[in-house]
């Protein structure tokens, strides 16, 4: 897998010399402020999946960057949850408090004029001593762009981040600015990653993200948060990949609701699944899709083991 459209960090990276340097960036913030656009738009692939709706990341998902001497390891992080209902929740804390430990810059993003409750419980998060950066995201929502500047006056009032840079992950605004800050705090290091590797992540775990991606997205507003998809089989046939995997849903009534009539909502999932899948892997999927019921699956630690959540 290779990467395009990434943003660079200089006018040409090509004839870059000197000693290599490789960091790593946790990624983190509330739940739905555009961690996983951030980190897909950096790397410049789609490797982290993405929804309207908030805890669409529950995995700690790895995005790889090497732009000439420098080698970017961002870490996306769910968002942080404030209400512990179940083992899930815990569990995507526990990823997240994780991710801050042994990381060289810790990005930390928000949305543009919103500094809420939820954002300073994350804010604490924070190790003492650690190199923070303040991602001010969704800047293309602002009416009037001077709008930032007093905010970012009040951010800094509030603590003392290393540095702070507007973006608009969607649209990719400043996303250079952000590379060229980020870039600063990289040690000197050798690469860990190869040239062209975008993620550390198989791709088993990246076909299901992307099941459950579309899940998310064409699915009602609650029953996303009750499934989850595991990969019963993969198998690599020369330029073809077989992928078998079932939607594990939480209620025996949820099952028609995923497979909607005459198996619409399943067909539309795996087409659009399919899709995504051939265009990352760069050859032809072969998806099939089944939906099976293990009630209590979010709050059974067993359970969660064997979905990958660690």
């Amino acid at each position: 897998m290779t990467m395009t459209d990434s943003p660079s960090t200089s006018d040409s990276t090509d004839s870059a010399v000197g000693p290599q340097r490789t960091g790593y960036i946790a990624i983190v913030g509330r739940p739905n402020v555009g961690k996983s656009t951030l980190l897909n738009r950096l790397v410049g692939q789609k490797v982290s999946i993405v929804s309207r709706k908030p805890q669409t990341t529950r995995h700690r998902v790895t995005g790889i960057l090497t732009e000439g001497v420098d080698q970017f390891i961002f870490v996306d992080t769910p968002g942080f949850q404030t209400e512990h209902r179940n083992a899930l929740n815990r569990n995507m804390n526990r990823t997240v408090t994780q991710a801050l430990v042994d990381v060289d810059v810790i990005a930390l993003v928000i949305e543009a004029e919103r500094f809420g409750p939820a954002d300073k419980q994350v804010l604490e998060l924070m190790p003492q001593g650690a190199k923070v950066v303040l991602v001010i995201n969704k800047i293309d929502l602002l009416e009037n762009k001077r709008e930032v500047l007093p905010f970012l006056a009040q951010m800094a009032e509030v603590y003392p981040f290393a540095d702070m840079v507007p973006i608009s992950a969607q649209r990719g605004k400043n996303a250079p600015e952000l590379m060229r800050t980020l870039a600063k705090f990289l040690p000197e290091a050798p690469h860990v990653f190869g040239d062209d590797d975008i993620t550390d992540r198989s791709e088993r775990f990246l076909a299901a993200e992307f099941v459950r991606e579309k899940l998310f997205r064409l699915l009602g507003e609650e029953l996303p948060y009750g499934m989850a998809v595991e990969i019963e089989k993969f198998e690599v046939e020369g330029n073809l990949r077989k992928i078998y995997a079932a939607v594990i849903v939480d209620k025996a009534g949820h099952k028609a609701m995923v497979i909607g009539k005459g198996g619409e909502h399943l067909k539309r999932i795996s087409t659009e699944a399919r899709i995504d899948m051939e265009k990352l892997f760069d050859s032809k999927v072969y998806l099939e899709i089944w939906v099976k019921v293990k009630s209590g699956w979010a709050d059974d630690e067993h359970a969660l083991k064997s979905l990958g959540y660690e």
